[in-house]
């Protein structure tokens, strides 16, 4: 019970014991995803663990997650080991930053997201997607596997560098791809390894990060400063952001921001699209009925033609495949903020300097909020169905203040690249290949993803 936000008796979260030294860093080595969902089902709406000495309060109720994302959003920042890591390769831009500057640059960096802004980039999406067909048509002739999720990967990093760079750097992006695959896979290594040796130390995995990160930077900042000097000469994300200017200042991002903000614009516009495009398929192959009810519909509104942002709200039920599939397997499966002051989340004390962990995985599973929780049955997200549940039932973008800036982006990409594989394609799983789910940065299927890809 509270008066206002001030509690009456706010209680200490229960919690596993875990190691007497170690705390509970066994199990989540062994398996993150079971141990943050059973935490949730057997500890409640908000529980609490230890990682070595850190302590860790993890909050599973939608009322909880709004707390953080939205209602006190403010006493919650970024300032914790993994944002630390992720630093190292994104910098200071909007998904790193925090406070005013976070705020500056949010407000900076919002007009080139608005949504007319956004369906620009739907003919480049398509036409990439339309190569990526034609390239798998040597494959299917024969009757080749091919790994998807490399695939998508190789797909959404051609679609996010068009859409920052558009044909400028044809002839970088090789080496882009290469460096950016390089620091994923450390940033990866460092969230399960976080006692590695820091950048200073020269080991070969250090001196391997700083090469691909000096050479991403060079193409970047190479690229910035031609813009700098022609800078009517392009139509694409980074003239936008560097027409952009703050209303309060009149001034513009220094090279340094436009650096970091592309970087990170990179990560959240390849690595996540890719991994949600890689399961939505997986799921897809795994439920026939489905699959066929979304063909339908692609079928009968499209009648053949290249699909185009216009006629995406023609496509609800393409729409509630990607939802449902972003439920199952949301690419960020997991944040942590640092409580900067006291604060009571769901009747539980959240003490000062404490590390506080939400996840939309362990939230979209939660059986009092989704009937059959690990079904996928996109009709969930029919608006009768949806009608009544808990805003922050469901979160694969963030909420709030912070929520996910290249939200429409994604959207349109995951849902125009679906339509287009469906109106050529069934992907079939290869017999005996593993599929598990491995939960580091964002949330890989741990094998790749095999699959045939037959003509409809």
């Amino acid at each position: 019970m509270t008066i206002g936000d001030t509690p009456l008796a706010a209680r200490v979260p229960p919690g596993p014991r875990g190691n007497v030294v170690l705390g509970s860093i066994g199990d989540i080595y062994r398996d993150r995803l079971r141990f943050v969902l059973d935490t949730a089902r057997t500890y409640g709406d908000v529980a609490q663990y230890r990682v070595a000495h850190m302590r860790i309060y993890q909050v599973n109720h939608p009322e909880g997650v709004g707390r953080l994302l939205h209602d006190n959003h403010r006493n919650y920042s970024k300032d914790v080991p993994t944002f630390g890591t992720l630093k190292l390769f994104l910098g200071n831009g909007l998904f790193t930053s925090d406070g005013d500057f976070w705020r500056r640059q949010r407000r900076l960096a919002q007009p080139a997201f608005h949504r007319r802004r956004v369906a620009a980039f739907g003919e480049l999406m398509t036409d990439a997607t339309q190569e990526m067909l034609e390239r798998w048509q040597a494959h299917v002739g024969r009757d080749q596997p091919l790994d998807v999720a490399t695939e998508f990967m190789r797909l959404t990093m051609e679609v996010v560098t068009r859409a920052l760079f558009s044909t400028s750097v044809e002839q970088d992006i090789g080496t882009i791809g290469r460096a950016i695959a390089t620091l994923l896979n450390d940033v990866t290594f460092r969230f399960t390894f976080p006692f590695y040796p820091p950048l200073k130390v020269p080991t070969p995995r250090n001196r391997r990060f700083l090469a691909a990160r000096a050479t991403l930077d060079g193409i970047v900042y190479r690229i910035i400063s031609e813009r700098r000097q022609r800078p009517a000469e392009h139509d694409d994300l980074l003239a936008l952001l560097m027409e952009t200017r703050d209303e309060q200042t009149g001034e513009g991002m220094s090279d340094k921001q436009l650096r970091d903000e592309v970087v990170t614009l990179f990560l959240a516009g390849h690595e996540t699209t890719a991994n949600a495009l890689t399961w939505a398929s997986y799921l897809l192959s795994t439920h026939v009925a489905i699959a066929r009810r979304l063909q339908a519909e692609v079928d009968e509104t499209l009648q053949g033609r290249t699909p185009t942002a216009s006629d995406l709200p023609k496509l609800p039920y393409t729409r509630m495949v990607i939802d449902e599939t972003l439920r199952l397997y949301p690419p960020a499966w997991i944040t942590n903020r640092r409580a900067i002051g006291d604060d009571t989340v769901c009747g539980y004390r959240i003490p000062a300097d404490a590390t506080v962990s939400i996840s939309p995985y362990v939230t979209h599973r939660d059986p009092r909020l989704w009937e059959n929780p690990e079904g996928f049955d996109p009709d969930r997200f029919a608006p009768e169905r949806s009608a009544g549940r808990p805003h922050y039932a469901y979160f694969p973008f963030g909420s709030g203040p912070r929520q996910c800036i290249g939200k429409g982006f994604a959207l349109m990409e995951s849902m125009l690249v679906v339509a287009l594989l469906a109106q050529r394609y069934e992907l079939h799983l290869v017999p005996g290949r593993k599929v598990e789910t491995e939960a580091l940065a964002t949330l890989r299927p741990r094998y790749g993803m095999w699959m045939r890809a037959h003509p409809r």
